[in-house]
């Protein structure tokens, strides 16, 4: 005797409820949930190293009305700048080790570039009591703080990612969906984030 078209359907059902326990068992949902949760991490990052980014342009120009001649140093941040934004990683392609290491270069890059900047501007009293340059670095201040707390929310969240990718038994669930641990940010990179850009002018 053929079973049942309800029979059928509630073999189904049963199989796919006994599915759906077995993978929130073994860490699927959970993955699921920290994935995103890097996802949004990254995000983040990225919005703050953009906001830098478009304060560069204005920066740049404030300081070449009062040291025009220091060519070299605002053609290096102009350069590095154009290197920063050409460059972005999405988050589909954050589990590429390569990719992200040439993001931390540029955006180091930049850092230093920056810090260079801000080195010259020492120099020039009128500059540092110019009011939308005071303005400019109070914004610059204010967003290399905020990509620092970026930065560490997303170590953080790539952290709990990692150890579920390779803690047993969510490593099996791991292997089976393709769920590879994440790079992160370099202990070398974090100390150098947390000393560039200098901008503090003696307020």
């Amino acid at each position: 005797m053929k079973p049942s078209f309800i029979t059928r359907w509630t073999g189904m059902l049963v199989g796919a409820v006994l599915a759906g326990v077995l993978l929130s068992g073994c860490g699927y949902n959970e993955f699921q949930a920290k994935d995103e949760a890097t996802k949004a991490a990254w995000s983040e990052v990225v919005n703050q190293y953009q906001r830098r980014a478009d304060l560069i342009p204005n920066l740049v120009n404030t300081v070449k009305g009062y040291a025009a001649h220091e060519k070299d140093t605002l053609e290096a941040v102009t350069r590095a700048r154009a290197a920063a934004t050409s460059f972005q990683i999405t988050p589909e392609v954050l589990n590429n080790p390569e990719a992200f290491q040439k993001f931390q270069q540029v955006q180091g890059e930049l850092s230093g570039a920056l810090s260079r900047l801000m080195a010259v501007s020492e120099n020039y009293p009128q500059l540092k009591a110019d009011t939308s340059f005071r303005d400019l670095q109070s914004q610059l201040e204010g967003t290399e703080n905020r990509i620092t707390v970026a930065r560490q929310r997303y170590i953080a969240s790539v952290q709990e990612y990692n150890v579920l990718a390779r803690s047993f038994p969510t490593n099996l669930t791991a292997m089976a969906f393709g769920y590879q641990p994440k790079p992160s940010f370099t202990v070398e990179n974090e100390k150098s984030i947390s000393t560039a850009p200098a901008v503090n002018f003696g307020k």
